[in-house]
């Protein structure tokens, strides 16, 4: 059921979105060289890793000088980054991930392996649902940037405040697992962005 509501919420807004698309891949390309899309791999489902796109917000070579983003101040951000990044629309090319079975809509954030490299047992148990665009954690963390901009240490907020505050409302989520928690996540993700 689930999958099902994946792949026709995917294709649906693939093909909405694709004006949307063509007009942020040339606001890219002008902008900045590289390409239009950034992969990144990420830990899925039991694990495993697969790669997980975006539109391209930072300079090509920039995710060398650091995995965490650190508010709008960050040097590495392109001028459409962040609108695309204020929006969220650098998330939208994860439809692709989700029409190819990767992710799902609505699931937990998938992180990156040197973090989940940390997770105690209890926490890894965020790899045994499929991952998703939104959650929870997305809705209560969407200015999470801004959190760690302000922070002395951006890196150890990250590891010891906001990780395991994000997996707790992971866990909440998969012991909550419904078809009406996703659509009301997916709501919910919808009003934070356009307020």
């Amino acid at each position: 059921m689930k999958r099902i509501f994946d792949l026709i919420l995917a294709a649906i807004f693939l093909i909405l979105l694709a004006p949307l698309f063509i007009f942020i891949a040339i606001r890219i390309k002008l902008d900045s060289k590289g390409p239009v899309f950034y992969k990144q791999v990420r830990v899925g489902l039991n694990g495993k890793d697969f790669g997980i796109y975006k539109f391209r917000t930072m300079f090509v070579g920039s995710d060398k000088k650091g995995l965490l983003t650190v508010g709008g101040n960050d040097a590495r951000i392109t001028k459409p980054g962040l609108f695309l990044r204020k929006y969220k629309l650098d998330e939208l090319p994860q439809l692709i991930n989700v029409f190819f079975g990767d992710m799902s809509i609505v699931g937990p954030r998938p992180e990156v392996r040197k973090y989940v490299d940390l997770y105690s047992k209890e926490q890894l148990q965020v790899l045994s649902v499929k991952p998703g665009i939104t959650d929870y954690a997305s809705i209560e963390y969407s200015k999470e940037n801004e959190i760690l901009a302000k922070a002395t240490d951006p890196e150890a907020t990250y590891i010891h405040e906001i990780m395991p505050a994000k997996l707790a409302l992971n866990q909440k989520y998969i012991r909550e697992q419904s078809f009406v928690t996703d659509l009301k996540i997916i709501l919910q993700t919808l009003v934070k962005i356009v307020s």
